[in-house]
């Protein structure tokens, strides 16, 4: 009996040993398999790249890295002061402020047409020669351009100095010789001489043969009429001067877009090859008639250009404002969008950063209107919001907004 007791005992503690050992056996392999499930690997460079085991990226071929997981229970993504800096992080805090729909037109610069000179010859002559022979040349107001000879000038000449002489004798006592001067003079001006032209051929006493016009303004040369040695007739075309310190901003607008724009309204321009930069236009003219067989209305606005860097000719863009309010706004970089929608960085403690989704309404090319999800006085984290979503997906393994729905 005490045999069969003894050996029953041994039997079941074997038997207890063994389904130990298989329970931690089958519970070690469970965990290894939770393990293997759990890890992700993404890219470096396309961190919505998502996928369960190592490989090639299908965007850039990379080697897929292993997502550092984090706590699951929190997206708060907290930053070092060096990665700061080297993301270029800058904050704002939410307010109110005007916004309203942008509307954008194509447009192309043009010629002010107020600023436009045309040079003539005053007199009929030969044109002994020409100071710029070829356009696109920068001219000054005062700078000489041409030299003409002429029988008209010299004729008008010998009249002023003739005068002259007389008033100088007899100018004293008789006062009409002071009026055939001044009139003399006053033909002389009226041919295209200058006062101080003038001034020198009255202390010279000796005629001109040939006479030296100058720039009445500062501009480009854009046409050339005439050649050296050529023959012109009295009020013939010489040259063109364009003043390029103003231009024209010419827009094609359609029925539906007329309502927004009107005289006397200020514009924001963009000019092609200068995105970075925008310069404000004033509407000064809309045509009162659509474009021959069209229902297009021509639209014009006048753009500074002092420095003479945007050139007739040049597209651009422009961004019209339309059922403006105040509401609150947050620059456009500092929206993430995804196919989950859009969602922005809200600053949570000393570099601590958290996702934050919202609804937005009204947006320009600058600002965007923030309906749900943000707070009068929130900070949010506005450059570098794109680095703290790519930097957000390593750490976690996933969309920071893939939990949320709008």
């Amino acid at each position: 009996m005490k045999r069969i007791v003894l050996l029953s005992a041994i039997t079941i503690f074997l038997f207890a040993c063994s389904s130990e050992n298989k329970t931690e056996d089958h519970t070690a392999h469970d965990h290894a398999k939770e393990k293997s499930a759990s890890t992700k690997y993404t890219c470096p460079m396309h961190p919505n790249v998502i996928r369960d085991g190592p490989g090639k990226c299908p965007v850039c071929g990379m080697d897929l890295v292993v997502v550092n997981k984090t706590s699951e229970n929190s997206n708060d993504l907290m930053l070092s002061n060096s990665q700061i800096k080297l993301a270029n992080i800058t904050t704002q805090k939410v307010s109110k402020q005007p916004i309203g729909q942008t509307v954008v037109i194509n447009g192309t610069l043009v010629e002010n047409e107020d600023l436009i000179e045309v040079i003539s010859s005053r007199a009929a002559g030969r044109v002994e020669r020409l100071f710029v022979k070829e356009t696109g040349r920068n001219v000054r107001k005062g700078a000489p351009l041409y030299q003409i000879y002429s029988e008209t000038l010299l004729i008008l000449q010998k009249e002023y100095l003739l005068a002259k002489e007389q008033n100088d004798a007899l100018g004293s006592t008789e006062k009409r010789y002071k009026s055939f001067l001044d009139a003399a003079k006053r033909k002389l001006l009226l041919y295209g001489l200058t006062e101080n032209q003038i001034d020198v051929l009255g202390q010279n006493k000796a005629l001109q043969n040939t006479i030296t016009f100058l720039s009445p303004s500062s501009g480009v040369i854009t046409e050339i009429q005439v050649a050296e040695g050529q023959y012109v007739s009295e009020g013939g075309i010489l040259m063109r001067i364009v003043n390029i310190n103003n231009l024209w901003l010419d827009a094609e607008l359609y029925p539906t877009e007329t309502s927004v724009a009107k005289k006397g309204d200020k514009v924001i321009v963009r000019i092609t090859g200068f995105d970075n930069e925008s310069v404000e236009a004033t509407i000064n003219f809309l045509s009162p008639e659509y474009r021959a067989n069209s229902q297009i209305t021509v639209m014009r606005a006048s753009v500074s250009n002092p420095d003479s860097k945007y050139k007739p000719g040049m597209q651009a863009q422009v961004f019209f404002t339309h059922s403006a309010k105040n509401a609150l706004a947050v620059p456009v970089d500092a929206v993430i969008r995804d196919g989950k929608g859009t969602h922005v960085y809200v600053q949570r403690g000393s570099n601590t950063f958290r996702p934050q989704m919202v609804k937005i309404g009204l947006e320009d090319f600058e600002k965007v209107e923030i309906k749900e999800g943000l707070a009068e006085g929130d900070t949010i984290a506005v450059t570098g919001a794109y680095l703290l979503y790519s930097e957000i997906i390593l750490k976690k393994g996933t969309d920071p907004m893939a939990s949320h729905s709008h």
